[in-house]
């Protein structure tokens, strides 16, 4: 499988110091609040975490006219009654980041030169709070950056 997980969970942390405009489209690149991330968002690889914790705070918001790594394409809510267990989280989480894939890129997920990156809940950032966020992210196969939105660009 060709797709990078971001096997980390989003979790609570400083909020973000990127600008936005009216819109909500972000104006000048900074910090970004994992639970304040939206469609559209572009961001750069590269995440800040708490102390001794691998769950991602924030990330390297970017406005999309510059060149990024990722764009943020579906943010929902797992419908789960319990946190699943071993694996299920991540595969569940790629599965409906899949799903939203085309009717975002404008193509189908296999003939894609676009992958998927996906942020999801952790078994604490879920028991601890209420956390059922999942982010879906785009990002170049061959790492290339992006500019601009992938949007309806059938990449």
């Amino acid at each position: 499988m060709r797709n990078w997980i971001i096997g980390i969970a989003i979790a609570a942390g400083v909020y973000g110091c990127a600008d936005r405009d009216e819109t909500g489209a972000i104006v000048d690149a900074g910090s970004i609040d994992a639970f304040e991330m939206r469609v559209g968002d572009c961001f750069d690889d590269g995440s800040t975490f708490a102390d001794d914790n691998p769950e991602v705070n924030s990330v390297a918001g970017i406005p999309c006219s510059n060149p990024h790594d990722n764009e943020v394409y579906a943010v929902f809510d797992v419908n789960a009654a319990s946190f699943p267990d071993g694996d299920e989280m991540a595969r569940m989480a790629f599965e409906s980041c899949k799903e939203r894939f085309t009717s975002f890129v404008g193509k189908d997920y296999e003939s894609s030169a676009l992958d998927i990156a996906t942020l999801y809940p952790t078994r604490d950032s879920w028991n601890e709070q209420n956390d059922r966020e999942v982010v879906c992210a785009v990002y170049d196969v061959a790492a290339a950056k992006l500019t601009g939105s992938v949007k309806g660009q059938a990449l």
